[in-house]
């Protein structure tokens, strides 16, 4: 039968996360094959080219079931760029934040359920096992191949569920077995799982959940030995180390810079890449895809904007300086951060710009993971006791480095949503926040942690100092190495000497989700652990869950790698699989709930304070954009407001 998906955020979460988003409204599908045939407004610059026989009419480039979008406050006019900066040479995200994930289905603009994308609708049965997605007819790649079922079937059988390419993220199973799929025709396919898995659009609907729709097989098949005898030649010309290392060279993944980096590759996006992101760039350029597949409600194919310009900054100073030249249209990440916030403020005029709020549904502004599984013994056996995690916690500051750092804005936070969301555990967010250094001594003493060298720090049982690295991203959140530095003082004064590491992002990742080289990590905590989020701070769910990555690999290997976890783990990733199987938003409020209540006990990770609301900058002339929107990874903010609706107001 087909249906909407039960609702993935109980109606008592509504108000909370809706209160943070407007944005375009979807319109239902019944007037779309009219619509269809009026879509004869587009871009001046295509109409020049449909005229010069160059390029089919738009009512074919868009397809049959185009997919209507009522902007958010006005029909839009065509032309001009928006230009938004990115920082550094592995800030891709960056970009799939601006683009937008086109998979199967994504989340509407309130954040309050997932609505078809890619995919016109879906069907699922009454067990919550099998998906059934109908494509769009007609609907094109950016270079004006058919998008059709075949390439679903590709990008799921030959990629997705190929362990020669990758293992199969733990999105796509349930019940310990991968998803099957079956092509009904040229515009249907099948996904069927083994066990009940309620939450699966949400995951599809997620910036991680594009798999799918990824690739065009027409173009990327041939990187693939199954289909390309010759590839060995490709992998020498290009000189790749095997086709894995080749296929990502042209055709990217989800979350590499390499995805940006290739123009020849065909998207479903409503730019595609002119100028790419890759080494020595200083600048990523991206122009309007002309078979984009969505249309407003007057018929005129989107996007509005002709192109996206990414300057390259060094720093988030040079950001900030190009923002306040008026060189900048649309920032928010890199610079929402309070001590930011004055100087923005000030050159409002200068810049010609206004503020929008972006809020967070909870959460720290960030994460001290210890590594339960370091590689050091001796630290790997003092990190597993809880009384030193407790200490450590303790011992911490936090009103210091709130009034110092923060500015005087925020509140002493481990983890978790905020008093007013749905999923709120008080004990998991408000435990161990006092500082108390005295009790924090008591603590380490009683774990025979009591002698100290001449300058006061603890020995180790083996008699080695108490010393480990703490692994940072100084560029992601220039308040974290500020963070540190205080955390670095307190904790000294109970002897234990933290030696801050600051890398570059892409060094960071291998250190520490793919290596598990680190003692410490620094991450966000920003989460709500609503259907389609990875909770990681509460279970190794993801490569963001640093406590435990060989852990993770266990979990998505169903136990072929990586390292079996302690019971209390197994436990919390068992009750995760029950909330992934049910749509239920009560049961799976409960779930999450009953797995909040064992991290807790647990205490694993270390919070400092409440992730504070933000804002963003947008000219004054950039229209259809929200006051105010959610901003978390989750949401792919601002992708989910749809930038192909923002037009300049002439």
């Amino acid at each position: 039968m087909i249906q909407d998906f039960k609702s993935l955020v109980s109606t008592r979460a509504r108000p909370v996360i809706a209160r943070f988003m407007f944005g375009a409204a979807v319109l239902p599908f019944l007037t779309v094959s009219a619509m269809a045939q009026e879509a004869t407004a587009q871009a001046p610059a295509l109409m020049e080219m449909v005229e010069a026989g160059n390029l089919p009419p738009v009512s074919e480039r868009v397809g049959e079931e185009p997919e209507i979008v009522e902007p958010l406050n006005a029909i839009g006019t065509y032309g001009g760029e928006i230009r938004t900066g990115l920082r550094g040479s592995s800030d891709h995200n960056g970009i799939l934040r601006i683009v937008g994930p086109q998979g199967l289905v994504r989340w509407d603009p309130q954040y309050s359920k997932v609505i078809p994308n890619v995919a016109k609708s879906y069907e699922v049965d009454d067990e919550g096992k099998v998906f059934i997605f109908h494509l769009r007819k007609g609907m094109k790649w950016s270079d004006g191949k058919p998008f059709t079922a075949d390439d679903v079937m590709f990008n799921v059988n030959d990629l997705l569920l190929n362990a020669d390419f990758a293992p199969t993220p733990a999105r796509f199973t349930a019940g310990g077995e991968p998803l099957k799929i079956e092509k009904i025709d040229d515009y249907t396919v099948k996904f069927t799982f083994s066990a009940p898995y309620g939450g699966f659009l949400a995951e599809l609907a997620a910036p991680l959940g594009q798999n799918p729709v990824l690739y065009a097989k027409h173009y990327c098949k041939q990187f693939l030995p199954k289909y390309n005898d010759n590839v060995e030649a490709l992998i020498a010309e290009n000189n790749a180390s095997d086709w894995r290392n080749l296929f990502l060279q042209k055709c990217g993944d989800l979350e590499v810079a390499t995805r940006w980096g290739n123009p020849d590759r065909p998207t479903l996006d409503p730019w595609v890449v002119k100028e790419p992101y890759v080494g020595g760039a200083t600048r990523v350029v991206m122009e309007r895809n002309p078979y984009f597949w969505q249309i407003d409600t007057e018929g005129n194919q989107l996007p509005y904007i002709d192109q996206l310009v990414m300057p390259i900054g060094a720093d988030t100073e040079s950001l900030l300086l190009a923002i306040i030249g008026g060189r900048i249209d649309f920032g928010l990440r890199h610079i929402d951060t309070p001590d930011n916030r004055p100087l923005l403020a000030e050159n409002r005029e200068k810049g010609d710009y206004h503020f929008f709020k972006a809020s967070p549904p909870g959460g720290s502004i960030m994460a001290i993971d210890l590594n339960l599984t370091a590689k050091d013994p001796e630290l790997r056996k003092v990190f597993n006791q809880k009384d030193f995690r407790i200490a450590l916690s303790v011992g911490i500051n936090r009103q210091e480095i709130i009034d110092t750092v923060l500015l005087g804005e925020g509140e002493p936070w481990q983890q978790g949503p905020f008093e007013d969301h749905p999923y709120y555990y008080e004990k998991i967010s408000k435990q161990y926040l006092d500082y108390d250094p005295e009790k924090a001594n008591e603590l380490l003493d009683g774990l025979g942690l009591d002698k100290r060298n001449g300058d006061g720090i603890r020995l180790l049982p083996n008699g080695d100092p108490l010393r480990f690295k703490v692994d940072v991203i100084p560029t992601f959140d220039p308040t974290w190495v500020d963070t540190l530095q205080l955390v670095q003082q307190q904790w000294a004064k109970i002897g234990v000497d933290a030696e801050i590491n600051t890398l570059e992002r892409t060094f960071f990742y291998q250190r520490t989700s793919e290596s598990n080289e680190h003692d410490v990590a620094i991450w966000n905590a920003k989460a709500s652990w609503v259907p389609g989020q990875l909770p990681h701070q509460l279970l190794p769910v993801s490569h963001d869950s640093r406590y435990g990555i060989p852990w993770v690999e266990w979990y998505e290997s169903q136990g072929q790698k990586g390292s079996e976890p302690p019971e209390s783990i197994k436990e919390r990733l068992r009750i995760y699989d029950k909330s992934r199987a049910t749509a239920d938003a009560d049961k799976h409020r409960e779930l999450m709930l009953e797995i909040a209540a064992i991290a807790a006990d647990e205490f694993e990770v270390i919070g400092i304070s409440k992730a504070l609301p933000t804002y963003g900058i947008v000219k004054n002339g950039l229209k259809n954009v929200p006051e105010a929107m959610p901003n978390f990874w989750s949401a792919g903010t601002p992708s989910m407001t749809l930038l192909q609706t923002w037009y300049w107001d002439k």
